[in-house]
C-alpha cells in the first residue's frame, strides 16, 4: 500500500475519534467510516487485535466491505495457547506464537463463567472434532 493511501485512511480515522485505534484500518477506511455508529464495537474489536496483532495481518489480507462488526468472532483457549479469529463461519484463522492458519472451527456452547473479569461464553469442539484433536475449551471475547 502507498503512503498516500496510509495517510487518507489515517486521517479519516482520526476525525471518526478512532485514532488512537490503527489496528482498525486492517478493514479499510470505507468500512470504517460505515461502521463508525457502531463505534463501542468498533474499538472492542480493536483491543482484541492490538492484543492478538497476527489478526491485523489476517484482515488486511481479506476483502472486509460486506462483514458486519457484530460477523466479527474471537475465540481464545482458556490454557492461553491459542487464539481464533472468525470471520466468515464455520472458517477460521487460528494462531499460536503470531503465525495464522485457516481451519474449520465448529463448537458448541457448553457454560457461562468468568473470564478477564467478565461473564463469558465457554465453547468446546462439536461433533467428531470433540474426539479427533486434543479437546480445548475456547472463551468468546468477540
Amino acid at each position: 500500500m502507498d503512503s498516500s493511501a496510509v495517510d487518507i485512511r489515517e486521517r479519516h480515522i482520526r476525525r471518526g475519534g478512532l485514532k488512537e485505534w490503527p489496528e482498525l484500518g486492517a478493514f479499510g477506511t470505507e468500512w470504517v467510516r460505515k461502521w463508525l455508529d457502531l463505534r463501542e464495537r468498533l474499538i472492542e474489536i480493536a483491543k482484541v487485535m492490538r492484543r492478538f496483532p497476527w489478526m491485523v495481518d489476517v484482515v488486511r489480507q481479506r476483502p472486509m466491505s460486506i462483514l458486519h462488526p457484530y460477523m466479527v468472532e474471537v475465540y481464545v483457549a482458556k490454557d492461553g495457547s491459542e487464539a481464533c479469529l472468525s470471520l466468515t463461519p464455520p472458517k477460521a484463522y487460528c494462531g499460536q506464537n503470531g503465525s495464522a492458519r485457516e481451519v474449520k472451527l465448529e463448537l458448541e456452547s457448553k457454560r457461562y463463567e468468568v473470564y478477564e473479569e467478565k461473564i463469558r461464553e465457554v465453547y468446546r469442539p462439536k461433533g467428531l472434532l470433540a474426539y479427533t484433536t486434543v479437546a480445548r475449551e475456547y472463551v468468546r471475547l468477540l
